[in-house]
């Protein structure tokens, strides 16, 4: 769409719906800088993470603090 037609629809407009098209305009740009910070990150490749996370031996033993739950 032409910016030209763009500014005679708006400059058609009452002043209280233009700062509405002002605020929409905001949003719309807010919302593209997002997604474009979302395509820009890269994405985790499997197994990236090794080593940086330790199972303790008894992860799974049931924990003192249940016993009495426990039949």
């Amino acid at each position: 769409m032409e910016n030209i037609s763009l500014y005679n629809k708006l400059a058609s407009l009452p002043d209280q719906m233009k700062s509405e098209v002002d605020r929409f305009m905001d949003l719309l740009i807010t919302k593209a800088k997002s997604e474009k910070k979302v395509k820009d990150r890269p994405k985790p490749k499997f197994g990236s993470g090794k080593g940086m996370f330790i199972m303790q031996p008894d992860f799974d033993e049931p924990l003192e603090d249940f016993k009495e739950y426990m039949y």
